[in-house]
């Protein structure tokens, strides 16, 4: 494989320049502003704990790594931009049902395996019922926020899970802007990627401040008592 070929994938990109995606690039900026918002609200509550600090510090190199990719745009720097998101997602839906949903280390840990399991399974399925410009792995992700969302708030986890689902909203535009980049090219030449960058700083940010608040280790049932 060459890690240096070059890969043009978005509608800013004309050429293999560095800067042949200036919006694109710049915009990751977001992430790192949504990393120093959590890292503030996590000092405001005595922390940031392992777990906290461990979805920012994913959240900054989800900016780095997107830069990298819309700057370099070759076959290894899109390994920069797609590990650290995975890592994110896997790392919060683990510390979502150990903090939300009161599960313990292993339930959450096994509850996350079977979690990746579906959506590497939904994620190859769906290229061939519908094409979303290459947005399909994400979706499971989203399925997966709306869902526990709406699980945490029937069981009584209402902040929680009006977070999750106010998250996934979020996401579901976010996504939709990523999906019609290459569709608007006529019409709108810097594409609508730079709008997925942005969205999701503010849904990484917003995912991270509501674990600070209300993903305390509790049981649910505790949390329905307190």
């Amino acid at each position: 494989m060459d890690w240096t070929q070059p890969i043009d994938a978005y509608c800013e990109r004309l050429g293999p320049e560095f800067w042949a995606e200036p919006w694109n690039a710049v915009t990751n900026a977001a992430f790192l502003i949504a990393a120093l918002v959590a890292f503030v609200a996590a000092r405001r509550r005595g922390g940031p704990d392992a777990g906290i600090a461990l979805l920012i510090a994913v959240l900054c190199a989800i900016g780095v790594g997107s830069f990298l990719f819309h700057t370099f745009a070759n076959r290894w720097s899109v390994m920069a931009d797609v590990i650290p998101i995975q890592i994110f997602i896997l790392v919060y839906f683990a510390l979502a049902m150990r903090r939300f949903a009161g599960m313990a280390w292993w339930g959450a840990i096994l509850a996350t395996a079977l979690f990746a399991v579906l959506s590497a399974a939904g994620s190859s399925a769906l290229p061939g019922v519908v094409d979303l410009n290459g947005s399909e792995g994400y979706v499971p992700p989203l399925l997966g926020l709306l869902v526990v969302g709406l699980a945490l708030w029937g069981a009584g986890r209402r902040d929680a899970g009006r977070a999750l689902v106010t998250g996934a909203a979020i996401f579901a535009v976010s996504l939709t802007f990523r999906t019609l980049d290459r569709d608007v090219c006529g019409a709108a030449p810097l594409g609508t990627h730079f709008m997925w960058h942005v969205l999701n700083a503010v849904l990484l940010g917003h995912l991270i401040v509501a674990l600070i608040r209300y993903g305390g280790v509790r049981t649910a049932a505790a949390d329905r008592t307190a």
